[in-house]
């Protein structure tokens, strides 16, 4: 099955193992132990990542490492920075009308 990568932000376990290993690589086992979470349940949303492609995996001798694909994440980047605008934008007029009416105060 084709994952969008916006699945793999859905979920707020998802979203605290890419804060994990956007530091640093990390295993299973040290993510289930960061997260107060079972091996089996971090592994279903490891899996559900990189099938995202938002991650990707490294074996070192016995263990495998993931780390955060940031090609990906800029996809997510690239879609909120028209919501940025946007939100800049009306905290700016938020500003301009708070600056008016203390102006209006003050006279």
């Amino acid at each position: 099955m084709r994952r969008d990568v916006f699945q793999a932000i859905a979920d707020p376990t998802r979203r605290a193992i890419l804060a994990l290993i956007a530091i640093q690589a990390m295993t299973p086992n040290a993510l289930a132990d960061q997260l107060d979470s079972s091996r089996q349940a971090v592994s279903k949303h490891l899996r559900i990542l990189r099938e995202c492609e938002v991650i990707s995996q490294e074996q070192q001798g016995r263990e495998i490492f993931y780390s955060i694909e940031l090609d990906k994440m800029k996809e997510i980047d690239k879609w909120l920075e028209q919501f940025r605008a946007i939100w800049e934008n009306r905290y700016s007029q938020l500003d301009d009308l708070l600056k008016t009416l203390k102006d209006r105060k003050q006279s």
